[in-house]
């Protein structure tokens, strides 16, 4: 009997060795390529400060004085939750499913395939790997945007904004799995059909504005996106004196529906698409 425990503890001391290896390999490239990832950084840095703008330059264009500083407050506080939020979620999203194209970029898409690493000790690693750097990626753009922008959190529910977060992150993860399907099978075309996944859901989503203002089709189909629940909570729990957004407990029920769903579904099919990819030979072939 002890000896079985001590072959499972060595099991599971090995499965943490090897998931704390793809994470560490992951943050090895980050490293290696850290003048794109200075360059992505500055970027995503303007961008977000220039969309929050927005909200003051709605009452800098006020020519009849309609509009209030305190609506301007509240419409900047929208966009840099909008902001923020989407981009630690398009990040999740991102480094999952382009890990394929990253494998085929390093040339050891091979290696890692027939290496005796079972593929969700793989998935957990490259899972652990995008929710960390989009976490560490949030907090550098939210520094960036608290020099600009003052906003009051003095009554924001940050336990429920946590716990949508990490809920949230699941459904997300399981799309980006999905996502990483289509480079597997369409090595020329598929990280292309990526991008348009992602623009699907920042435009069904209510990133920087009510999905109530979309037309009615747009708003049906913008109840399949996790996005969706979380903006619309972490905007309920950080502005809650706004009434805007929708209750977490409103929130979560789907968003443990959509991630129970499409995180084992993501992990059934890349398990089908790495087998048709080896048999037909489209994992070395460059995109």
């Amino acid at each position: 009997m002890q000896q079985q425990t001590s072959m499972i503890r060595r099991g599971f001391i090995l499965q943490y060795r090897q998931v704390y290896a793809f994470v560490a390999r992951n943050f090895a490239l980050v490293r290696r390529y850290w003048g794109w990832e200075l360059v992505w950084i500055c970027y995503s840095v303007a961008s977000s400060v220039s969309i929050s703008f927005i909200g003051l330059g709605v009452q800098a264009v006020d020519v009849e004085g309609v509009v209030q500083d305190q609506f301007a407050n509240f419409l900047v506080a929208y966009l840099v939750i909008g902001t923020l939020m989407w981009g630690f979620m398009s990040n999740i999203f991102n480094n999952l499913s382009e890990m394929i194209a990253w494998e085929r970029w390093e040339g050891t898409i091979e290696y890692t395939f027939m290496a005796p690493v079972s593929r969700i000790v793989q998935m957990i690693g490259q899972m652990a790997f995008s929710v960390l750097y989009s976490i560490l990626y949030t907090i550098i753009i939210g520094f960036f945007l608290a020099l600009f922008f003052s906003i009051d959190l003095s009554q924001a529910d940050f336990l429920g904004a946590l716990l949508v977060v990490l809920v949230g992150s699941f459904s997300i993860v399981g799309i980006g799995v999905l996502g990483s399907i289509l480079p597997l099978l369409y090595p020329e075309r598929g990280a292309q059909l990526i991008h348009i996944i992602q623009a699907a859901l920042l435009l069904f989503s209510g990133v920087y504005y009510p999905i109530e203002v979309l037309p009615g089709w747009m708003q049906f189909a913008s109840q399949f996106s996790p996005a969706t629940y979380v903006l619309a909570a972490m905007r309920y729990t950080l502005l809650p004196d706004s009434g805007v957004g929708m209750p977490v407990g409103e929130a979560v029920p789907p968003l443990l529906v959509m991630g129970a769903v499409m995180l084992p579904l993501g992990v059934w099919a890349f398990h089908r698409a790495e087998i048709y990819a080896k048999k037909h030979g489209k994992l070395k072939r460059n995109g």
